[in-house]
């Protein structure tokens, strides 16, 4: 969702057996980089619904959120403000699939070799390094700190 240049988005690390699920994004906006599935929440949607929304999306899995590591600020590489809600995530079911258009390839990474990755590899590294340090350091936070939405 954007709103006067402010853009909310729910980003999910979906974490089994020592490492997380990257994907590699072919966007308008993030050719060839390297992120956790992540997207905009949509108007009226929840951040829970919209987490499970774009990790289906994007890898096919069914997630159950666990934890969360926070919210992040930060100005995009379009110059909007982004509002990100990130969570971890456990493998609830699906199948890992790459659609090919805007997923072209995914990869499974050991917590502690993300560090290997060149910042321009990845899509908003300095976000994306804050959110790896809080996993590593187990800087986690209760999932219930959200709220579901009231409808």
């Amino acid at each position: 969702m954007t709103q006067n240049g402010i853009v909310l988005v729910v980003c999910v690390s979906i974490i089994q057996d020592g490492k997380f699920l990257l994907i590699k994004e072919n966007k308008r906006v993030a050719k060839n980089m390297w992120n956790f599935p992540s997207g905009r929440i949509e108007i009226g949607e929840d951040i829970f619904e919209a987490a499970h929304r774009e990790v289906k999306e994007e890898t096919g899995f069914e997630v159950k959120l666990t934890n969360t590591t926070g919210v992040y600020n930060f100005i995009s590489s379009t110059d909007d403000q982004v509002i990100l809600f990130h969570f971890i995530g456990e493998l609830a079911g699906g199948s890992l699939t790459v659609d090919g258009e805007e997923i072209i390839d995914y990869a499974w990474v050991k917590i502690t070799d993300f560090s290997k990755f060149d910042n321009q590899e990845l899509r908003n590294a300095n976000v994306l390094n804050q959110i790896v340090d809080n996993i590593i350091e187990e800087k986690y936070f209760d999932i219930n700190a959200f709220h579901k939405q009231l409808k």
